[in-house]
């Protein structure tokens, strides 16, 4: 039976936050998700601080979107804060992901050259959503 491709970025994200969770179960570590409690990452793992990003593909070349407060939690405690890159998530087979870790000064390296941006994020309802779909071009 194929595994179904998953089609949000939640499902994608979900399925990158477990499988980590598994992987750190693996080395002998208990992660715990900390998203939607105002944590500076997505995990505690023992002696880690653990920021968990997800892509469908590859992370090879791209630039890694990064909250203000990521960026200084890794500055600012860069024995214990790691960055979890967790890659080919989309197709849905955790045994075809790909996980790269960065922590130390790699991590700093990377970290070093971060460039600061701004945006504004705009909510769309879904009655405005719904009004704009039914209305058409």
């Amino acid at each position: 039976m194929a595994t179904p491709e998953l089609r949000s970025p939640k499902q994608v994200e979900d399925a990158a936050i477990g499988f980590v969770i598994e992987q750190e179960q693996l080395a002998g570590r208990t992660a715990h998700d900390t998203r939607y409690q105002g944590a500076v990452a997505d995990l505690v793992s023992e002696d880690r601080v653990i920021e968990v990003k997800a892509t469908g593909t590859s992370f090879r070349g791209e630039d890694l979107w990064l909250e203000t407060r990521q960026v200084q939690g890794a500055k600012e405690d860069p024995e214990h804060f790691w960055l979890y890159l967790v890659e080919n998530v989309r197709q849905g087979d955790p045994a075809h992901f790909r996980l790269l870790r960065l922590s130390g000064a790699r991590l700093q390296q990377l970290v070093a050259n971060a460039r600061e941006r701004h945006y504004y994020e705009v909510p769309v309802p879904v009655s405005v959503y719904d009004a704009v779909l039914a209305e058409g071009d």
